[in-house]
């Protein structure tokens, strides 16, 4: 579905007050990247990314995400408790760990995850097709200025069906790989709705593939229990 300018700019502004604190700052030794926080259906958190992010990966921290407030401002999770979906081009990881360590150190998490009912389900994706529809892009991206503040961006493209892929259709900048990528439609009522399509996928020429939410819902399904 694709809305006019100024719904656009509704939407992203509505997304950042819903979602903000989902949303972190990745680096590793190489890339810069974005994370964010899903919650399954029986409210567990998990982070995710994009696959080639994860590992020896260092994850920002704004003020806003600890109680209290700047607490901490990144943590660096184990590179064994990432679990690796190549296949799906993402990587998740349980926040059981990190949040331990938080209560561990004095401080505890304050965010707000993308919601199980908030992510897309089977029915939503089939219904991205070949026509472009609105997309928005929530990301932290990278300054010029080496040690800068990576700021809260929303990128408004484009998503598109291309056979079995979900593509946004534009080149994204540096920061933006593994950020969740939203879409619109319409209920049966008429209203909006706006939902979590997937993770935001390494570049593929002048477009990033985008790893669907159902497929990464049946991957975080199939981790072993925390604990």
């Amino acid at each position: 579905m694709l809305l006019e300018p100024e719904i656009e700019d509704d939407v992203a502004y509505e997304l950042c007050q819903i979602i903000g604190r989902a949303l972190l700052p990745l680096r590793t030794a190489s890339r810069f990247g974005t994370a964010f926080l899903f919650a399954d259906a029986a409210g567990v958190d998990h982070l995710l990314t994009a696959d080639l992010l994860a590992g020896a990966a260092e994850v920002g921290l704004r003020p806003s995400v600890t109680e209290p407030p700047g607490a901490a401002d990144s943590i660096t999770p184990a590179a064994a408790g990432w679990s690796r979906r190549p296949d799906l081009g993402v990587a998740i990881l349980p926040m059981a760990g990190p949040h331990a360590y938080a209560r561990e150190h004095g401080w505890r998490w304050r965010t707000q995850p993308v919601t199980d009912g908030l992510a897309a389900g089977p029915a939503t994706l089939a219904r991205v097709g070949a026509q472009p529809g609105s997309a928005f892009v929530l990301a932290h991206g990278v300054r010029p200025e080496p040690g800068s503040p990576r700021p809260l961006e929303v990128a408004v493209e484009r998503v598109v069906r291309d056979g079995d892929l979900l593509v946004v259709d534009a080149a994204l900048p540096e920061g933006y790989v593994g950020a969740p990528v939203f879409g619109v439609d319409t209920d049966a009522d008429g209203d909006l709705g706006v939902h979590c399509l997937g993770v935001l996928l390494p570049a593929d020429g002048a477009r990033h593939p985008v790893a669907p939410f159902d497929r990464i819902r049946a991957a975080v399904a199939e981790l072993p229990p925390a604990g």
